[in-house]
Formats: structure tokens, C-alpha cells, sequence
């Protein structure tokens, strides 16, 4: 069941003074006009919004450009509604959960986090939610979202997108193929692996690697391809570890193909040349946009997308030499 959303004081300021001017043009014709600027000025240069703020927390890692993308849309957004909007993240899940609870200390007035590791969440979320502030999901744990306590969710259901990629690679013709993970225990990784396994005819292996060392990421796929010749495709979770896959089957001298879940510039550059066989594309700038939007949206109106039982889903789309034209433009403007 969800809770009618706490009042957001300056959009209930200009409810106020919108009421008084009606009643006193109705009782005795009187003046208005500082009326009316006063509920202008609360909402000036704004989406209604003023004064609002609210707290993005994510676990993606330092220098990664798939939490760029997500960091913009969520700015987009927040610049739309006038919403104060602070950007934290840490990989880190006890970390991660400190973040939460210092925006709850912050006194924010929503909090949109991701729920890589769930466990870790749970508390702050009902921390959170004990002191009267919305909590949305975006990116992952769509299976954890709503008994974690969140209000929505928007991402992609990481199991549907690994199923949609195993069943391509049987269009491919592909017989063996490594999924390769960069951050051990991420729900959303291992969730697209068991899917490509699930549906995928040939044989599935999932590499363990660490995401932080892209050097290692190189060696340990190459060292991995030359210990076995059968590998043929290679599917990362990851636009840089795809293009970092690209580099280490040149290493080591292997046929495999290179197929990777998520997007950017560099990596539409890669599939429109061939390097890269198609991306799948769970549109992470979209994700910032509507976790922001949808806190805006319950504060001023009680909207709950979903309806709070079902999540939204911005994906898997997939992103082929076929169709990557389409979507070239806005990753070079960096918002794909």
C-alpha cells in the first residue's frame, strides 16, 4: 500500500496563496496582483520543484562512463523540476549504505539508490523510510526492490536481457561462449550470465575478473582464450570490458567473436566497424532521468509509476551494425 507522499513545503505555499487570491476575488473583489507574484516567486526558474532535494546513490566504481551516462540523465532531470540533486557513489556496499544513511541524516527529501547488493540496503532503506522519505530504485535488483521497501523501480530485468542475448547467439551460430563478470556477487551481472546459460544451446563458462585493473581484465581473457580454443564468442557486462575483450582476442590469436550488455561512444564505434558483434542497451541515462523524475512526480502530484507493485523497464534493446546509426548521434553527445 502505498502512503500519500509528504507535503513539499513550497509547492504547498503556492497551493496557499493560489487559494487565498480565489477566495478574496470571491468574497469581496478585492487586489491580488502581490498575491499572485508571491506564488510566482516560489516557483520561479523551476519545475515546481524549488527547494527539493534529493540524493542519487550508486555503487558504480570511479571513472566508469556507463554511471556518466546515468549521472546525466538524473541532471537532466533534476534541472527540469528544480530539484538540488547530489550524485555519491562507492562500489563498496557497507560504503554504500553510509552514503544512504548520511542523505537520510541530510534530511533529502527522496533518495534513489542501486541495490547491486541488496543485503546492504535494507537497513538504510528503512531508515530511510522511518523518517518519511521515498526511496526509488533504479539499475539493479529488480528482484529486490519492492521487499527491500523501495517505492518504484526502472532498470532492466537483467534475467530477460541475458535470455534475449543466449537466444542470439543461436541465431549467431555460436558454440561456446565465456561471460565474462567484472564485479563478483553484483546481482545484476550474475542474473545476465544464468540468463545467457538458460537459453544458449552451446556451452556457457562465466570469467571471474576484476573490474578495477583493466590490465588484468586483458590478461586474464587472453590467458583464458589461449587455455581454450572452443571459446568462439566472448560476452562481456560492460562497454569497456568489451572493448578491452576486443584487445585481448588479438592477444591471444583467438576467433572468438566479442558481444557485451550496455553502451557508449566508444562502443558504438566498435559495433558500426565489426569489432564488436551488438550491445545490448538497457539506457542508463534514462534510468537517472526517470528514478529523479519519479521522486519529483510522488512529491508534488503522488504519483507512483508501477503502481508501486510492477517495475518500468528501460530495456534490453539490442544495438547491431544494422541499427547502431540510429543511436550514433546521442552517444556522441553522451546521453546513449
Amino acid at each position: 500500500m502505498n502512503t500519500p507522499p509528504p507535503p513539499h513545503t513550497p509547492r504547498r505555499a503556492a497551493r496557499a496563496a493560489a487559494l487565498a487570491s480565489a477566495l478574496c476575488l470571491l468574497v469581496s473583489g478585492c487586489s491580488v496582483l502581490g498575491a499572485a507574484d508571491d506564488a510566482s516567486d516560489g516557483d520561479a526558474g523551476s519545475g515546481s520543484g524549488a527547494g527539493m532535494k534529493v540524493a542519487l546513490v550508486t555503487h558504480g566504481g570511479k571513472g566508469d562512463a556507463f554511471w556518466d551516462l546515468v549521472r546525466r540523465g538524473a541532471e537532466a532531470a533534476a534541472a527540469k523540476d528544480g530539484i538540488d540533486l547530489t550524485y555519491v557513489s562507492d562500489a563498496d556496499p557497507a560504503a554504500q549504505a553510509g552514503l544512504v544513511r548520511d542523505a537520510v541524516r541530510d534530511k533529502v527529501d527522496g533518495i534513489a539508490v542501486t541495490l547491486a547488493k541488496p543485503a546492504a540496503m535494507r537497513g538504510p532503506v528503512a531508515q530511510a523510510r522511518a523518517a518519511g522519505i521515498p526511496v526509488v530504485g533504479l539499475n539493479s535488483g529488480i528482484d529486490a526492490w519492492r521487499p527491500t521497501g523501495l517505492l518504484e523501480y526502472f532498470g532492466q530485468d537483467e534475467s530477460v536481457a541475458g535470455r534475449a542475448v543466449g537466444d542470439k547467439l543461436d541465431d549467431l551460430k555460436a558454440k561456446h561462449a565465456l561471460c565474462v563478470v567484472h564485479e563478483r556477487g553484483n546481482v545484476a551481472l550474475e542474473a545476465r550470465c544464468a540468463g545467457v546459460k538458460k537459453t544458449f544451446r552451446g556451452d556457457t563458462d562465466n570469467l571471474y575478473v576484476d573490474g578495477t585493473d583493466m590490465n588484468a581484465v586483458t590478461a586474464t581473457i587472453a590467458a583464458r582464450l589461449r587455455q581454450d580454443r572452443t571459446i568462439d564468442e566472448v560476452v562481456t557486462n560492460g562497454a569497456q570490458y568489451a572493448l578491452t575483450a576486443v584487445k585481448a582476442v588479438r592477444q591471444a590469436g583467438s576467433r572468438a567473436e566479442v558481444a557485451t550488455f550496455d553502451l557508449n561512444k566508444d562502443l558504438v564505434r566498435a559495433v558500426r566497424d565489426g569489432s564488436v558483434q551488438f550491445a545490448v542497451d538497457q539506457q542508463p541515462y534514462l534510468q537517472g532521468y526517470l528514478a529523479v523524475d519519479a521522486l519529483w512526480l510522488y512529491r508534488t502530484n503522488g504519483n507512483v509509476s508501477g503502481g508501486g507493485a510492477a517495475p518500468v523497464l528501460t530495456g534490453p534493446a539490442f544495438v547491431t551494425r544494422a541499427n547502431v546509426s540510429a543511436v550514433a548521434r546521442f552517444a556522441a553527445a553522451g546521453t546513449r
